[in-house]
């Protein structure tokens, strides 16, 4: 009978590891979708972070896909000339650092 247990148990634990996996975010994809949707990598002149905002100046603002961006979570954005202020929110961190591992 304890053997039952013991084997539903880590049942339930393989299915929560699968689970728990599954939803993670994979940021690396996440950072060279969000180059793409600026417009590429030639597109982006500089970058900077500042806490949840990313800020970036392009080339050509009329490349970026800005309903693209916000569909892939970014809380807002700003254009102000070749410039766009992205409020990506909690996933910023992780974001920026594959964002600096692609330059």
């Amino acid at each position: 009978m304890r053997i039952e247990y013991l084997i539903i148990i880590i049942v339930c634990l393989i299915i929560a590891i699968a689970i728990t996996r599954s939803k993670k975010k994979d940021f690396k994809l996440e950072a060279n979708k969000l180059i793409m949707l600026l417009g590429g990598k030639d597109n982006v002149i500089n970058y900077e972070f500042n806490k949840s905002r990313f800020i970036v100046n392009l080339k050509d603002v009329s490349k970026a896909n800005k309903e693209g961006i916000q569909k892939m979570g970014a809380q807002g954005i700003v254009e102000i000339d070749n410039q766009l202020k992205i409020i990506l929110g909690p996933n910023a961190k992780q974001i920026k650092k594959h964002i600096n591992e692609l330059r």
